[in-house]
């Protein structure tokens, strides 16, 4: 048995045989998917463009063309129109997408957590540090240093006099 010709084919995609449209996807989804992915660079879009071409041939069967019997030129054809109305829609997404407000100075948040606990591992070292003061001078460096308080005002918050020697 001899493979039909294209325009045997044609003549059969165009009466609304599927396996005419399988024959011809079977001879030539390589070719048209290498169309598609030069067309598109991207090997999903390729692959969905190949996809979508042949379902167009299926929704326009009546229309298949023979060019120097071969149906090849008219699959190029619907490819291209594939990609470029693939492309076309990839593109208003993105321009949709750009036009969409976004918060300017949302913060990383995986940055946020690095610092926090890279300050939490700071903090730790320096109440290591402080826990060997005796307690009235942890006191007196807490409320100044890290309270903003003068050093009269942490003497009457922990009511002790200023200037006073530690014990």
């Amino acid at each position: 048995m001899t493979d039909p010709s294209e325009t045997e084919l044609a003549a059969a995609l165009q009466a609304g045989e599927r396996e005419a449209l399988a024959s011809l996807f079977d001879r030539h989804a390589d070719r048209i998917f290498g169309h598609c992915f030069r067309l598109t660079g991207d090997r999903a879009d390729a692959e969905d463009a190949t996809a979508t071409t042949f379902l167009e041939v299926w929704s326009h069967h009546r229309r298949v063309q023979v060019h120097e019997e071969s149906a090849l030129p008219w699959l190029y054809g619907v490819a291209t129109n594939v990609c470029r109305n693939l492309t076309r829609k990839r593109r208003r997404h993105l321009q949709a997408v750009a036009r969409v407000p976004r918060e300017s100075s949302a913060p990383d948040h995986a940055e946020s957590v690095a610092e926090r606990l890279d300050e939490e591992k700071r903090m730790r070292l320096v109440l290591d540090a402080i826990e060997r003061l005796p307690q009235r001078e942890r006191d007196v460096l807490s409320l100044v240093a890290w309270s903003g308080l003068s050093y009269e005002q942490a003497a009457a918050a922990l009511d002790i006099p200023v200037g006073i020697e530690p014990d």
